[in-house]
C-alpha cells in the first residue's frame, strides 16, 4: 500500500506491537511501522485484567509518570476505522504525546478500566513486562 500525507500516525503499546497477537490487524490494513520510540514521561503502563490476549493500558498522569516504549505505525483513515472498530473496551483511541513532543493518535484506556489493573510502569515496555512472565 502506498503511504500518503493523509495517513495517520498511530502509537501502539501492547497487543498490536510487531510480533504480538493483534499486530495482524494493522498489517491486514496495510499499515507500515515507521518508528519505535517512547512516550513523553507522563504516562503509566498497566496490565488489564482478562485475556487472551493479554492487554496493556496507558494512562496520562500529571505526576509519577515514565516514558513508555511504543511503536508508531502509519495507516490510512479507512484502515484506522477498521482497527478502531475492533478495539475492545475499556481501550479506545485518543492522543498520545511522544518523547520528541509530537502528538499522535494511540491506544488509551478509560479510567474505570484501571480499577483492577496491575501497574507495570516500572518495566517501561510491554515486551519487558512479558519477558518477566516467561
Amino acid at each position: 500500500m502506498r503511504r500518503g500525507s493523509e495517513d495517520i500516525h498511530l502509537a501502539v503499546v501492547g497487543a498490536h506491537l510487531s510480533g504480538q497477537p493483534l499486530n495482524h490487524q494493522l498489517v491486514d490494513e496495510g499499515a507500515e511501522l515507521i518508528a519505535t520510540t517512547r512516550t513523553s514521561p507522563r504516562y503509566r503502563l498497566y496490565r488489564l485484567e482478562g485475556g487472551p490476549p493479554l492487554r496493556p493500558a496507558l494512562e496520562r498522569v500529571t505526576d509519577g509518570g515514565a516514558a513508555i516504549e511504543v511503536e508508531v505505525w502509519s495507516i490510512d483513515a479507512a484502515g484506522l476505522g477498521h482497527v478502531v472498530a475492533a478495539v475492545a473496551p475499556p481501550l479506545g483511541i485518543g492522543s498520545i504525546e511522544l518523547e520528541d513532543g509530537r502528538w499522535v493518535k494511540g491506544f488509551i484506556c478509560e479510567p474505570h478500566g484501571l480499577a483492577d489493573a496491575l501497574d507495570i510502569t516500572h518495566h517501561r515496555s510491554w515486551r519487558t513486562y512479558l519477558a518477566t512472565l516467561a
